[in-house]
């Protein structure tokens, strides 16, 4: 395996290439949310039907990604990544050509699977790429881009849907996959790592299959079954407790592993891969309620809102070079420090928020959550391996996004779940308080009634404006928690060990 780092033209060309292989995919993840009323209705099933598209991506990624590490041993990393891309650009094609919504969901499931080693190995080899001493660099462009594509999707889904069609959030992957594809070939071709003929552990795939899809099920479609009320939410919640326990037993005895949880072993990994996955969690639960809140009871578009909320992929865009500069000469885990810290004070400051809140407010509320992006996966990821072996780093990225991706659909989860039954409780406690003997409320039905707004109209306004403030207090509570628990975050990481630069694959 040539271990050079390239250089000039073919340096910046490989760049571009891996760091569009790590947009598309994570792109994926959220362009199709929008898109849901309309792909429901041109191939006549119902939204809750139409869901099953996001799912069944989510699905596929999450069964294949611990497997990268297996399948980069056995084929090489080059000709998985060059196949993962390929695969990923045909099965794009194949979703939108669709006829039917049981053909969309098998594509997509097949296109979230082939995926899975898109992201792990795209981080990798970008760190290959570059010379030593520009690691950090490629660390955090690779982080810039996996955090811009999740802020991107739901604005481009808008957009192309609405001025063309849904199948086209699919088409566009065609041409970026194709030059992904054959740039990869061309520029790492004699850079393949060395090939092992290892067993396959297909009784830990099969028990990851059951246990993920049974929990990703859970977690996508928990809300709509009313969750354990559902018999199926509690046989699914069985199977994928039994599978993940079973699945747990029989990798820590296996030789060749699906999920080697001795890795977690080492602090530095055990550590990072549980902040990460965490915090990952409270960044993607608040970055999805956001929106929702905007469109649903501040009467946004979903492109006014994408709007609104894309601010915080500003400033890690432009803070690439910075942000490399920051890791060579400073302590990982004081970066990580202030980026929690950022998160913290950002969503504390959303808490002050009211339902007259501007445009302009919740964009620059976004904006400074945008600063602590810049400061967060890199750093992170760079002392999370800081200690892994060169040989383990394909298996312990595997396993590190798989929490972390894993974690973001359980954070999604969570904070909807909890953000409508809050609101549910803040609307009761609103609506118990009108009644004819509060003087605030003698005064609202008076206000109503000069507009000509009486009788069942009044109380229907009143009820509006009730769940209005209901939800806004709802997702101030939201962020209120997860405010403080970054604060909390800050603490974990003081438990990290310094870097050892001879052991250190990621970061110098």
């Amino acid at each position: 395996m040539n271990e050079k780092p390239l250089l000039g033209i073919t340096l910046f060309i490989g760049a571009i290439a891996l760091s569009l292989c790590t947009f598309m995919q994570v792109l994926d993840y959220s362009i199709a949310n929008v898109s849901i009323p309309y792909i429901a209705g041109d191939l006549a099933v119902s939204v809750t039907d139409g869901t099953w598209v996001i799912t069944m991506f989510a699905v596929g990624n999450a069964i294949c990604l611990p497997l990268t590490g297996w399948f980069t041993r056995r084929f090489g990393s080059i000709r998985v990544m060059i196949v993962s891309v390929l695969l990923f650009t045909v099965f794009s094609w194949a979703c939108g050509l669709s006829v039917s919504i049981n053909m969309l969901v098998v594509m997509r499931f097949i296109q979230g699977f082939v995926a899975g080693p898109l992201i792990p190995l795209s981080q990798s080899l970008m760190i290959m790429s570059f010379p030593k001493e520009k690691k950090n660099l490629a660390l955090a462009i690779w982080n810039m881009v996996a955090v811009v594509g999740p802020i991107a999707g739901p604005i481009l889904g808008g957009w192309i849907t609405y001025n063309y069609s849904w199948p086209w959030i699919f088409f566009i992957n065609i041409p970026i996959g194709i030059f992904c594809t054959l740039a990869i070939r061309s520029i790492y071709k004699e850079r393949e790592t060395t090939i092992e003929k290892i067993q396959i552990d297909k009784v830990g795939i099969i028990l990851l299959a059951f246990a993920v899809s049974a929990l990703q099920i859970i977690l996508d479609q928990g809300q709509q079954l009313d969750w354990w009320r559902s018999n199926i939410i509690w046989i699914l919640t069985v199977v994928s407790v039994v599978c993940f326990t079973f699945l747990f037993i029989w990798e820590l005895n296996h030789k060749n592993p699906v999920i080697d949880f001795r890795m977690f072993k080492n602090r530095n990994f055990a550590l990072g891969t549980a902040i990460t996955a965490l915090s990952y969690m409270l960044l993607f639960g608040t970055i999805v309620i956001s929106p929702l809140w905007l469109q649903e009871m501040m009467g946004y578009t979903a492109y006014l809102a994408g709007l609104a909320v894309s601010t915080m992929g500003i400033i890690p865009f432009f803070t690439v070079l910075i942000v490399a500069k920051l890791m060579d000469r400073m302590r990982l885990k004081y970066l990580i420090m202030f980026s929690f810290f950022l998160y913290g004070l950002s969503l504390l400051y959303f808490t002050t928020f009211n339902t007259h809140v501007t445009f302009s407010e919740v964009a620059l509320s976004r904006l400074y959550f945008g600063i602590g992006i810049c400061t967060w996966l890199a750093p992170l990821t760079a002392i999370t391996f800081a200690r892994v072996p060169h040989e383990k780093l394909a298996t312990g990225q595997g396993i590190f996004h798989f929490f972390r991706i894993l974690m973001g659909g359980v954070g999604t989860s969570i904070f909807v779940t909890t953000w409508q039954r809050r609101a549910t409780h803040h609307h009761s406690n609103l609506v118990d308080s009108i009644n004819p003997f509060s003087p605030v409320s003698k005064e609202l039905f008076s206000d109503l009634n000069s507009y000509d707004i009486v009788g069942k109209q009044a109380l229907q306004v009143v009820d509006t404006m009730a769940w209005k403030q209901a939800y806004m207090l709802s997702t101030n509570d939201i962020f209120w928690v997860g405010g403080w628990t970054f604060f909390i975050f800050i603490l974990l990481t003081t438990l990290f060990k310094m870097r050892r630069q001879e052991l250190q694959p990621l970061a110098v």
